[in-house]
């Protein structure tokens, strides 16, 4: 183990995690990238160098996550992690009339319980109390992706919303359960953001709603997501908000980061709510039967 600060970042494979893991590795910091794949994990190091330390896990996985954090114990030798990024996420796009128990589930399940299973396996390693406690270093800290979904929620993909307002409740409670361990929990919302995830969120089948009132209100959704995500941030510009939280000596406890602030944030925080249920309506089609 080198003298070197070390991080954890979830979801590394591609995206805001790649972009952090690349970013850390810039500021001189150790980096454990945890994603499932280990041709992924082999591809990082071939991009990034040998301070990328691949680590195979699904966080959704339990046992797994819980084998990772004792291994990368193991290789800090005493010595605290500086932070853990909670990246690894997914989005399940639909009416939520039409979707199932199951599909609701797995997006929790990713974006929460997933969380969950890293911030009780890895707290030991930034000093807080547990199996693999490291007593080496100041504290570290962690930094939560949610999205400006965890605040306010569109149509279609409100199962994504409800896990990231989860999210932001969560972390809130735990930011304060910490503070006898000197352990800070950062939340950065970025807006839309050139990752795959709007890829994959985007190439739904949506042949199941063709008898639907939903099917027509549908295209204009994914038209209007595909032409905002082609606008987005770049992931290096998260991944370089993900490295001052997690680093800065009084960092807030929340950052926005969204490519408009005038659009996307402030004036849309303007609107009461049935005011903005009338923009999005007209914005998607969602005109009401008389």
């Amino acid at each position: 183990m080198s003298d070197r600060q070390a991080i954890l970042v979830t979801g590394a494979s591609s995206g805001i995690g790649e972009a952090s893991a690349r970013v850390g590795i810039s500021r001189g910091a150790r980096v454990y990238a945890s994603v499932r794949k280990p041709e992924d994990g082999q591809r990082l190091v071939s991009m990034l160098g040998p301070e990328l330390v691949p680590v195979i896990f699904d966080v959704t996985d339990e046992a797994a996550v819980t084998a990772a954090a004792r291994k990368v114990a193991e290789m800090q030798s005493g010595k605290r992690l500086l932070g853990v990024l909670n990246n690894a996420g997914a989005s399940v796009p639909g009416p939520l009339l039409h979707m199932s128990a199951d599909e609701l589930r797995g997006q929790l399940e990713v974006n929460l319980i997933g969380v969950h299973n890293v911030t009780t396996a890895f707290a030991p390693l930034l000093g807080c109390e547990g199996a693999n406690q490291l007593g080496d270093g100041r504290p570290g800290r962690f930094v939560m992706i949610s999205s400006v979904g965890g605040k306010r929620a569109l149509p279609f993909i409100a199962a994504y919303a409800a896990s990231k307002f989860a999210l932001e409740g969560y972390t809130e409670g735990l930011r304060r359960e910490l503070m006898p361990f000197g352990v800070d929990v950062v939340v950065i919302g970025p807006g839309a953001v050139k990752t795959a995830i709007w890829d994959k969120g985007l190439s739904f089948d949506q042949t199941r709603y063709a008898n639907s009132v939903y099917a027509p209100i549908l295209s204009n959704f994914t038209t209007a997501v595909a032409k905002q995500a082609a606008g987005g941030l770049e992931a290096e510009k998260v991944g370089a908000l993900v490295w001052r939280a997690m680093t800065i000596s009084a960092p807030k406890t929340r950052y926005a980061i969204v490519p408009n602030w005038l659009m996307d944030s402030f004036l849309p925080g303007l609107f009461s709510p049935r005011g903005l249920d009338r923009v999005i309506a007209r914005r998607f089609g969602l005109t009401g039967r008389s």
